[in-house]
């Protein structure tokens, strides 16, 4: 953790130290999990092509459980008595990823360039997962419960990139252009 939240308290039980390190990670989250919901939206409005209304409503349920998702973030990131911070400013400030960089463009381009979103994502939590494992369990089990959601999400996005012998059309593919023109 690289700058820790000051907190004046906590939850029982739960060091005021180990609640700054906490709160810093789920910040982190918070922005991830904000920029997802923001950049699954603009997809969900850019699609185009023949899987326009396929991909156009997968979408929809996905940024509905990521916005759930920010919730319970921000608001464990109130309870370990920290202040969660969502406003637009703070995530361009604070992320460490590039912004969405493919516009209107045909559905499984947006799907091909999307599974790297979700990949860098869920690497993420998982890390989180690692880390809050000798921090604060409670924080734990929320970001696995999370990270399965997202898991599934990436899913729905893959079983569109996949063929019937289990490649993705997107495979090694390390930047969403690359990505999008893969699919």
């Amino acid at each position: 953790m690289t700058h820790t939240a000051r907190v004046h308290y906590t939850v029982p039980g739960l060091d005021a130290g180990a609640a700054g390190d906490v709160i810093t990670l789920l910040q982190g989250r918070l922005n991830a999990l904000n920029d997802l919901a923001l950049t699954l939206k603009h997809v969900h409005w850019n699609v185009t092509g023949p899987h326009f209304i396929a991909v156009h409503t997968m979408l929809d349920p996905q940024v509905d459980g990521v916005r759930a998702m920010v919730d319970d973030v921000a608001e464990r990131i109130a309870t370990l008595g920290g202040s969660p911070v969502g406003t637009p400013g703070a995530l361009v400030e604070q992320r460490t990823w590039d912004d969405y960089s493919i516009g209107r463009d045909d559905a499984i381009a947006h799907l091909g360039a999307l599974d790297l979103v979700y990949a860098g994502v869920i690497g993420d939590h998982r890390s989180a997962i690692d880390t809050t494992d000798k921090l604060d369990l409670v924080t734990q089990d929320m970001l696995i419960s999370q990270a399965g959601e997202l898991e599934q999400y990436q899913w729905f996005v893959r079983a569109h990139l996949e063929s019937s012998d289990g490649r993705l059309s997107t495979d090694a593919a390390d930047t969403e252009e690359d990505a999008a023109q893969k699919a």
